[in-house]
């Protein structure tokens, strides 16, 4: 399965914070923190969109699934 690439640009203090937060807690990289933050977000919605709408439940469930194996991949 082939990743897929987006390119955002951050605020100066954002990508600064994402840099010792990977830091901190042993995370290789601020880009490695930056698509952890997007899995926790993207699992955050999940549980609202579950309660909103059972039927998107797996559609959501195979998007983490493909984010953590690219992650994975990285490693």
């Amino acid at each position: 399965m082939a990743g897929k690439t987006i390119t955002i640009e951050l605020p100066e203090g954002l990508w600064t914070g994402l840099g010792e937060v990977a830091d901190a807690l042993g995370i290789a990289s601020a880009n490695e923190a930056a698509t952890i933050a997007i899995a926790e977000w993207v699992a955050r919605r999940k549980a609202e969109l579950d309660d909103r709408d059972p039927a998107r439940r797996y559609f959501v469930n195979e998007a983490l699934d493909e984010l953590a194996a690219g992650a994975e991949k990285k490693k």
